[in-house]
């Protein structure tokens, strides 16, 4: 009963201030940020807000998180925190380095595929736990506070695809770095008849670009899907009008929510890494 109270509360922290209007409810006003300190270097938006908050706090804890569980001093008989650090690298080294780097590439990338692995873990770790992160204010004795809310710095497309594009920048490099641009660009050239090459060729080329898409989207769309969902269940009692509804949508937002966080959090940040190494393995060893 103690977890299912908590675990009320924190949905009950969830619902936006917006939804305590009666009637109505707008999801979709979670992922609007605003500006809270701006800062606009030409055409460039490189104000401070709330998914900015999100990504420097994923990266606090991820740091965190790495120095206490992985600079320790190795015991012959390890301990708790020995055995969790070594489990994280192992799982990063067997399951997503070797699986797409080549041996010969394994001790320059795994630092990178492994760091992004972690990186999007906690980021997504994090935007299933209600924080005072948030647009909206609610007053205290005359003190704004803000509200506490679940947001997630992955379902903002311009942050998935950002990362995608460092993946997309590395794979390249180490693909020119290693065969040279001319036996690389050669690669994307395939086995076929020279009559096909006018319509091949240009597949090839955008296949190389949509790999962008394709990591990007996929983490954003899921991350933002299973946030709305979430986000709806709880708005059907506001916008229904109805107290009693909160008997299905409260255990079914419940459902959807542990599912995200049990499943959904670690595979995508699994999928996402997996696929860097890959993209990167491959340009290394293009005929692989």
């Amino acid at each position: 009963m103690k977890r299912l109270a908590a675990l009320l509360f924190a949905f009950a922290l969830v619902a936006p201030s917006a939804a305590m209007a009666k009637g109505e409810f707008h999801p979709e006003d979670e992922w609007e940020l605003h500006d809270w300190l701006p800062i606009h270097l030409g055409p460039l938006n490189m104000s401070i807000n709330k998914a900015v908050a999100y990504l420097l706090l994923g990266t606090l804890v991820t740091i965190v998180f790495g120095i206490v569980l992985m600079r320790i001093r190795l015991r012959v008989s390890p301990d708790r925190r020995q055995t969790i650090g070594e489990s994280i690298y192992e799982a990063a080294q067997s399951q997503i380095a070797e699986q797409g780097l080549p041996s010969k590439a394994i001790g320059r990338w795994f630092p990178y595929v492994a760091t992004l692995a972690l990186f999007i873990w906690m980021l997504n770790l994090l935007s299933f736990i209600p924080l005072p992160l948030s647009d909206e204010k609610f007053h205290l004795g005359g003190v704004a506070l803000p509200t506490w809310g679940i947001y997630a710095a992955t379902s903002s497309l311009s942050v998935t695809l950002t990362l995608a594009l460092i993946t997309f920048v590395f794979t390249h490099f180490e693909g020119i770095r290693w065969n040279g641009p001319v036996r690389y660009f050669r690669s994307w050239i395939p086995e076929v008849p020279k009559v096909l090459l006018p319509l091949i060729v240009p597949l090839e080329i955008l296949g190389q670009f949509m790999r962008v898409i394709s990591l990007s989207v996929r983490l954003y769309a899921n991350m933002l899907a299973g946030h709305m969902l979430i986000l709806t269940f709880i708005g059907l009692i506001f916008v229904l009008e109805s107290v009693a509804l909160a008997v299905i949508s409260v255990p079914a937002a419940a459902l959807f929510y542990l599912f995200e966080v049990i499943i959904v959090v670690t595979i995508q940040a699994f999928i996402f890494a997996v696929l860097s190494a890959i993209y990167i393995g491959s340009a290394i060893e293009p005929e692989h």
